[in-house]
């Protein structure tokens, strides 16, 4: 079993390596956002400082990445699904749920690389964090990447059409990302949002992502964020294994 799914991550990882525009394109927006949007925050609060904006700007930047670098990754799947070359495999002498956890381990390395250079990024830039928070915010976030691969996967698996699949995420997208707190802190937003935001697993993300960054490793939202994203990443990662059998079928 671990050596189909290492076979499936080696395959993955160099067809990465062999065309790296969606990688490269995933981080671009995100460092745009650093050395944009970062900046303009600062200067609009009262004794602004960069580097202390950075360490909470940052840590939601992490988790856009962690979303957006894996909610899309099902549209190449639906291809090979209809190219027929996704069924020769399901049908081959391959342990199935390799196929899945091959990839999804390589969305959640490609996440976590490109999160080690925003945050050197972020570090040139002047921000100061705690390098162990850091460090779990690194696992925080490959922990999204999990979620969201495995969402995008049984989506493309169930729906096996990029329109349907695409207004889908579009619809959902938004809202969670809004109700983050990524751009500012949901404090500033009105009482009816900040409770909304509560029901949303990415704004604990991101709160427990600041108080990593702030050395805070005793705030609840860090538990609260690790419990709910590894629990959810479970399921959908369990929904897309369990897609890629009946496909077999």
């Amino acid at each position: 079993m671990l050596r189909h799914t290492l076979l499936f991550l080696g395959y993955e990882l160099k067809n990465t390596l062999r065309n790296p525009i969606w990688p490269f394109f995933g981080l671009l927006q995100p460092v745009l956002y650093l050395l944009l949007f970062a900046p303009l925050v600062a200067n609009t609060t009262v004794g602004g400082n960069l580097g202390d904006t950075l360490e909470m700007f940052t840590p939601g930047v992490m988790i856009m990445i962690a979303l957006f670098g894996s909610l899309f990754v099902g549209f190449g799947m639906i291809n090979e699904i209809r190219n027929g070359y996704l069924e020769r495999l399901a049908v081959s002498p391959a342990w199935r749920p390799a196929i899945v956890l091959g990839r999804t381990m390589r969305d959640m390395i490609v996440l976590v690389v490109q999160a080690v250079l925003i945050v050197g990024l972020a570090a040139l830039m002047g921000m100061r964090a705690s390098v162990g928070g850091v460090a779990l915010m690194l696992v925080l976030m490959a922990a999204t990447g999990l979620l969201a691969s495995g969402l995008s996967y049984g989506l493309a698996l169930a729906l096996r059409d990029e329109n349907g699949m695409s207004q889908i995420m579009q619809f959902f997208a938004l809202p969670l990302i809004l109700l983050t707190g990524i751009m500012l802190p949901m404090s500033l937003a009105p009482q009816w949002m900040q409770t909304v935001a509560h029901f949303n697993p990415l704004y604990h993300a991101v709160e427990a992502g600041r108080s990593l960054f702030n050395g805070d490793f005793s705030n609840i939202s860090i538990p609260l964020a690790f419990g709910l994203t590894l629990a959810l990443g479970a399921l959908t990662l369990t929904w897309s294994v369990n897609s890629m059998k009946k496909l077999a079928n």
